[in-house]
């Protein structure tokens, strides 16, 4: 299907009046969404890809619909690593709460730029050259490989070095100012923490566009689809955030059911390749014969690893401990960041729930408590805590 310009037109209008809704009604306001907001939000986005999926489907018949669906599938599943490694660098930074959400857009913004980078660069050179499905392919065989790894956060390094720089190029402070990213200091106009932070969010993203844009090429070669896929999947990644942040150690095995996937598609590049062959010392530069893998048996395939590993995940005890302990470090830490002026009641509801976390925690089976990483500093925080609500409380009796 040849996409005119004007349908070129009205998607990029839609997806930038949705970015600017989302800043406009929920981000320019710092606040902490609640889970109901996250959630009505995140089932809107969803909502609306998958509208624009039938659309796809309409007017450009089952094969690109079909292309589209696997694409944003995919996508999605993959933009759930985002937000490992989104919420590893806002606790990096130290980020408060409810300042997250605009640091969170800026730096998806960024990684639509990003990607669509990659995916013209990523046109060009499939037009130009077939091989390059196979370097897709291996690049993706490879990635899946590494998620079988012990997990490491990639984007440290990423982050010391927009550090080090802001440091060396910009006056810097060393603490926020809201969500603001530049604030007064001795008279002087300074840069906080929140543009290194955007900017860190958006970099990293370089990392997740190495393995998602080939394999979402792998499941269709249309730009247009491609690029609407890519981009309705980070549409609501802020949303989404904000509603499975304090579930995504229950999802102990997604990052190997991604890497399945991942393998999934890297072996259909490469078919693809042999399949579509002009390389001479291939087979005399002639295609080979190889089985092709449809996009229709693509997407059951991707599904049906998704919905295996995400109930395995949510079956297993282990996933349950890491989401108690998750819960637990996030009722201690919202309890010591209220300030001195926070209302008893508030504090007493955040002490409940901090106490039921520290309940659950304390009774499940001694061979879980190995998943909680640095004990020593949770144990440290939780006394921490619990001493100033005895000295709260005595204050408030006296």
């Amino acid at each position: 299907m040849a996409v005119t310009p004007l349908a070129w037109q009205l998607t990029i209008g839609l997806i930038v009046a949705l970015l600017l809704v989302d800043y406009f009604f929920h981000v320019r306001k710092a606040h902490v969404p609640s889970l109901r907001e996250a959630a009505l939000w995140t089932a809107a986005y969803v909502g609306i890809a998958l509208l624009f999926g039938v659309a796809v489907l309409a007017y450009g018949g089952a094969e690109l619909g079909t292309e589209y669906f696997a694409g944003y599938v995919t996508e999605k599943a993959l933009s759930v690593d985002n937000v490992f490694v989104f919420l590893f660098i806002l606790t990096r930074f130290k980020v408060p709460r409810q300042d997250q959400q605009k640091a969170l857009l800026f730096g998806i913004v960024l990684s639509m730029i990003v990607r669509t980078a990659f995916i013209l660069l990523g046109a060009a050179l499939i037009e130009s050259f077939a091989w390059v499905f196979s370097l897709f392919g291996l690049l993706l065989l490879v990635t899946a490989g590494q998620l079988f790894k012990p997990e490491s956060v990639d984007g440290e390094k990423v982050d010391d070095f927009v550090v080090r720089m802001a440091h060396k190029v910009f006056r810097t402070t060393d603490y926020f100012d809201g969500d603001r990213m530049f604030t007064i200091r001795n008279g002087k106009r300074t840069l906080t923490p929140m543009l290194p932070v955007m900017v860190s969010l958006g970099c990293t993203d370089l990392l997740f566009a190495m393995d998602s844009i080939p394999a979402i090429f792998g499941l269709t070669q249309n730009v247009f689809i491609v690029f609407t896929a890519t981009a309705f999947s980070l549409l609501g990644l802020r949303q989404l955030f904000f509603l499975i942040d304090g579930l995504l150690e229950r999802l102990l095995y997604l990052g190997y059911g991604l890497a399945v996937i991942l393998a999934f598609i890297g072996v259909k590049l490469i078919l693809h390749a042999l399949h579509e062959n002009n390389v001479p010392f291939i087979n005399d530069g002639a295609p080979v014969k190889v089985v092709e893998i449809s996009t229709g048996q693509s997407l059951l395939v991707i599904l049906a690893i998704l919905v295996v590993t995400i109930y395995v995940s949510l079956r297993s005890p282990e996933g349950k401990a890491k989401t108690a302990v998750t819960v637990l470090r996030r009722h201690i830490a919202e309890y010591l960041e209220l300030g001195a002026g926070a209302d008893f009641a508030e504090r007493e509801r955040v002490y409940a729930s901090l106490v039921a976390a520290e309940l659950e925690v304390s009774g499940m089976d001694p061979k879980f408590k190995r998943v909680i990483r640095q004990p020593e500093k949770l144990w440290e925080q939780l006394a921490q805590a619990h001493r100033l609500h005895e000295r709260d409380a005595t204050i408030a009796t006296t």
